[in-house]
């Protein structure tokens, strides 16, 4: 099942042609969540937990969900700007905002250019910089590996993964065909990071945590060592059992990281 809703598409900045899909859930205090490239966060246990303490307000980046994507826009440091004006005009402050993978990198290249609006920052497995040589494999090619080989480095375990395609709406499928192809294309080059991001989040002064899967084969907890070191007094909380998507593998000991963070 498909949560969407409440959902309307908002325009952000000038161009008719930009509108993102943004969806609300529970209530309370707001808070951001910038999704996986996969969205699977929406239909979460651990969302529907967060929803009992938080509003929480999840954006679709362009191209992903039933947002826009023009031409123009080429990858999270375009993104960036793009969700620094939704923030702008829903009036957001002192909020916090979790960032998952791909919506991970979003939120670090949103961090650098203004955490003016930032309470506290949690970046769960991000993508988003090289960590090794040029000739490194330091995030395995999603791309270039079957996907067999994929959900066995993405999941600790491979069963947590599988979807069922064929019992899914049309509707449905088109999300997940659109969110499939504007990862690729946002990320295919460079390969899912932004050689400039290392030398910015040194710009970062808001409480970070980064949560990592002890099994997460895509980006290493190595990576996410490399990650914590670029992001001034960052701690690093590595989940045991879980993949890439820690939150969706091990809700219950991604929920008890976040409570203790958040406070």
């Amino acid at each position: 099942m498909q949560h969407h809703n409440p959902q309307h598409l908002h325009q952000i900045g000038p161009s008719d042609d930009l509108r993102l899909e943004v969806s609300r859930r529970g209530s309370g205090p707001p808070l951001l969540l910038l999704t996986g490239e996969e969205a699977l966060e929406i239909d979460a246990p651990f969302l529907d937990e967060l929803a009992k303490s938080y509003e929480v307000i999840i954006p679709a980046p362009p191209g992903f969900g039933r947002s826009t994507r023009p031409d123009w826009v080429t990858g999270p440091d375009d993104i960036a700007y793009m969700v620094l004006d939704l923030v702008d005009d829903l009036g957001l402050k002192n909020i916090p905002v979790i960032g998952c993978s791909f919506g991970g990198w979003i939120a670090a290249e949103v961090a650098t250019k203004d955490d003016g609006f930032i309470s506290k920052l949690v970046l769960v497995d991000p993508y988003g910089i090289k960590t090794g040589k040029p000739t490194d494999r330091d995030i395995q090619d999603v791309w270039l590996l079957s996907p067999d080989e994929v959900m066995a480095l993405k999941w600790h375990d491979a069963a947590n993964g599988k979807r069922d395609l064929k019992s899914m709406p049309e509707d449905a499928l088109t999300i997940v065909a659109r969110n499939s192809e504007s990862f690729a294309r946002f990320g295919w080059e460079p390969y899912l990071h932004n050689p400039k991001l290392p030398h910015r989040l040194h710009r970062i002064k808001v409480p970070t945590l980064l949560v990592w899967g002890g099994s997460d084969g895509i980006v290493t907890p190595r990576y996410g060592e490399a990650y914590r070191k670029l992001i001034p007094d960052a701690r690093l909380a590595v989940i045991p059992q879980a993949g890439h998507l820690p939150h969706i593998e091990q809700p219950q000991a991604f929920l008890t990281e976040l409570r203790r963070f958040l406070g």
